[in-house]
């Protein structure tokens, strides 16, 4: 059973163009402030702003009280397993870790560097994506390669996404009224980034993304699983170079690849015009997600809960309805008019007679970095 500690965070989420960050008090279910600074150029003066925009009048928050600054880094590597107190030898780490995570660690541990000069006297701790996958058995993380290979360079599964898989399969549990260390979910974080988790007793112990967030299912701009020939093959037959076929899989495949729409708001209305190549593409989505399912009931052996979550997963009825399409025999089955539209809160959306429940629940990750932050300076 989890303890719930008590204190206020301030939650950083420092991309290489913006910062993102909410004031959160744990015993509170509303932050105290959210707020967004783009065009980011530098961090320290990010951070400085996001101090002005706190310390005016009215901002519901007093910086004196803060308990901990809780930062999100998206790749922890097998170093990093757990919330981690951040000193001078954690930013070092977290900086070799960029070779795992080119795009998003370097700016992640700007900010930390900015808010740790900025904050000196109040504890920083680093919420890691992939810490929450640090429970998977090794049958799960190891790839089929070379050994030697393999240990050399860090290839192997990290999985990602961890703060929500976390946050949504404990709610899940609570809303069923159960412990999550009784339930075994999938859960399926479904944004223009999108992943699959199983947790078993509330530990991952498997999960779609892999080495990097390209693998697994079909994304806004990513394509997901696929062969891993097709890179040699553009290499050598369309003479594509490992940076444009990197390109291509991540920033110009997936939903976007298929239809020219990486929203699936825009998709969606694509099929209502009777587009051909939109249906397909909604298809490809919802098989993979289907198959992903299957694949992980069958890793858990048994299976109470599938749970959507994040934008998508939130938002779209028509993805949730097409990805548990024919599952009835497997004992999941939604209600329709339950599933109909987006769902701000909490929704349980399987028919009275689904032997397994299925839930929309929102996301709410910079509560489970400030929860997770908070319990570890506790």
């Amino acid at each position: 059973m989890s303890v719930n500690y008590a204190g206020i965070a301030l939650v950083l989420n420092c991309g290489s163009s913006s910062v993102k960050y909410q004031v959160v008090d744990t015993t509170q279910e509303e932050p105290l402030a959210v707020g967004l600074v783009e065009r980011v150029d530098n961090h320290a003066e990010a951070i400085q702003q996001i101090i002005a925009s706190l310390d005016e009048p009215g901002s519901g928050v007093t910086l004196a009280d803060l308990t901990v600054v809780g930062h999100r880094v998206v790749q922890g590597g097998a170093e990093f397993s757990a919330p981690t107190i951040i000193d001078d030898e954690v930013e070092k780490k977290i900086a070799v870790l960029a070779t795992l995570a080119p795009l998003h660690n370097p700016p992640n541990l700007a900010g930390i560097s900015a808010a740790r000069a900025a904050f000196p006297n109040i504890p920083h701790v680093a919420i890691f994506d992939t810490a929450f996958h640090a429970t998977l058995p090794e049958a799960a993380y190891t790839y089929a390669i070379d050994r030697r290979v393999a240990a050399e360079h860090g290839v192997r599964r990290y999985g990602f996404h961890g703060t929500s898989h976390s946050y949504v399969s404990r709610e899940t549990a609570r809303l069923m009224g159960k412990q999550v260390e009784d339930l075994n979910t999938i859960v399926l974080h479904l944004g223009n980034g999108a992943s699959a988790t199983a947790v078993k007793a509330g530990k991952s112990v498997d999960t779609s993304m892999g080495l990097t967030p390209l693998e697994g299912l079909v994304m806004g701009t990513r394509s997901g699983d696929i062969d891993p020939a097709v890179v040699t093959h553009l290499a050598r037959t369309a003479g594509m170079t490992v940076d444009e076929v990197d390109t291509l899989l991540n920033r110009q495949s997936g939903m976007l690849g298929l239809t020219g729409y990486s929203d699936m708001r825009d998709v969606n209305d694509a099929i209502d015009a009777g587009s051909h190549e939109a249906k397909v593409a909604m298809d490809v989505y919802c098989r993979r997600i289907r198959g992903y399912i299957g694949q992980y009931y069958a890793q858990l052996g048994h299976l109470d809960a599938v749970t959507f979550t994040a934008g998508v997963g939130e938002n779209d009825d028509v993805v949730r309805a097409g990805s548990l399409e024919g599952l009835e025999e497997l004992g999941i089955k939604i209600d329709l008019e339950r599933n109909a539209g987006r769902k701000k809160q909490p929704t349980l959306i399987s028919a009275d007679d689904s032997r397994i429940q299925v839930w929309v629940i929102p996301t709410n990750e910079e509560r489970e970095i400030a929860t997770q932050s908070v319990a570890a300076v506790s």
